[in-house]
């Protein structure tokens, strides 16, 4: 397996795993992949990375600057994650995830935040911090992760193509 950046070429397969990895999903309501259209068309994907297997793209992982009290403090998010429905379970989330983390990283990030199971994302280093709020959203499902410096607080909005 090879994970990437996306190429233009990528952009509808991304779209087609996107949906299918959403398909079924209890907690989705099927827009992740006009999220992830929407943060290309506004030039908000600031990293789009592809998992590939025999030449196939198989899964993605978008980040997105967010801004926590109105102000980009060089925090981002990380959403959706997606892997086709065959190959799940497999670990190339995971791996999709710490390429991602690795390119924040890389690109001087100071932290990331997300919304998702913290059973999974806590052993990528996230956890729910009490001072960082995501309005409407439980804290124990809205969770953190410092790169470098200190944790933030504050309310984190994210890119407006997250509110389709």
């Amino acid at each position: 397996m090879n994970i990437r950046p996306e190429c233009y070429h990528d952009v509808a397969i991304i779209e087609t795993v996107t949906i299918a990895a959403f398909k079924n999903h209890p907690h989705s309501n099927q827009t992740e992949h006009k999220i992830v259209s929407g943060l290309r068309t506004g030039s908000a994907l600031s990293i789009s990375l592809v998992a590939e297997f025999n030449g196939t793209v198989i899964g993605h992982i978008a980040f997105s600057k967010v801004k926590i009290n109105n102000e980009f403090i060089d925090w981002y998010g990380l959403a959706p994650v997606s892997v086709i429905p065959e190959f799940q379970n497999q670990g190339i989330g995971s791996q999709l995830i710490n390429a991602g983390l690795k390119a924040l990283q890389e690109l001087g990030a100071l932290g990331c935040v997300l919304l998702g199971e913290p059973e999974y994302y806590t052993r990528f280093g996230f956890k729910s911090e009490p001072q960082l709020i995501l309005n409407e959203v439980p804290p124990e499902y809205f969770l953190s992760l410092v790169i470098s410096g200190d944790m933030p607080s504050g309310v984190v909005s994210y890119h407006q193509a997250f509110s389709l």
